[in-house]
């Protein structure tokens, strides 16, 4: 490891716009989309605003870490799916769900009564034409100025980059998966 000086100045100029709400994207091989997303979602709770998180592949009656520690906070999570493509029984029942799922959040976006709604998972249902790209962005482009929209999930379609004012690429670098390690509560879930 090279050993680098701190800076003593400030490298970026300080932004001199007006604040409003964001599109952020997590994607990427790498973990950590969720995470990222639920820890702004954590952020903004902490000060006090109205968040809502939407679980495109989750089904309802999860249990999860997050939806634990959500439901203690008194914050809304809701599963939308019937779990991954490869646990579904019937991936046409998978689809209906995402649609009507889409149909919840775009609501929840337009209405403009939360400072922040994730949409997590949400590239899956659009990669696998589950629900039309279209309506997505145009929710995004038309949704209130001061609310902002977090979504997650590997490959994020062009469009959704173009659009968004924040994209992180997860870089997989190593996984435990790859040592034989299987997922681990607290870590995974």
């Amino acid at each position: 490891m090279e050993i680098e000086a701190p800076p003593l100045l400030r490298d970026t100029p300080k932004p001199t716009g007006e604040r409003r709400g964001l599109v952020i994207v997590h994607t990427g091989t790498g973990k950590g989309k969720s995470t990222a997303a639920f820890g702004l979602a954590l952020r903004a709770h902490g000060r006090g605003k109205v968040i809502k998180v939407y679980q495109f592949m989750k089904v309802p009656t999860a249990r999860f870490g997050e939806h634990r520690l959500f439901e203690q906070l008194g914050v809304p999570i809701v599963g939308l799916g019937d779990g991954f493509s490869w646990k579904s029984r019937d991936l046409e029942h998978s689809a209906e769900l995402a649609q009507f799922g889409w149909a919840q959040a775009e609501a929840t976006i337009r209405a403009g009564e939360h400072f922040m709604v994730v949409l997590d998972e949400i590239m899956y249902p659009l990669r696998y034409g589950w629900m039309p790209l279209e309506p997505v962005l145009a929710c995004l482009r038309e949704r209130p100025p001061h609310v902002h929209v977090v979504l997650t999930g590997r490959g994020a379609p062009a469009e959704i980059i173009e659009l968004a004012d924040t994209v992180t690429e997860m870089t997989l670098i190593k996984h435990h998966f790859k040592a034989g390690v299987p997922a681990q509560r607290g870590i995974e879930d």
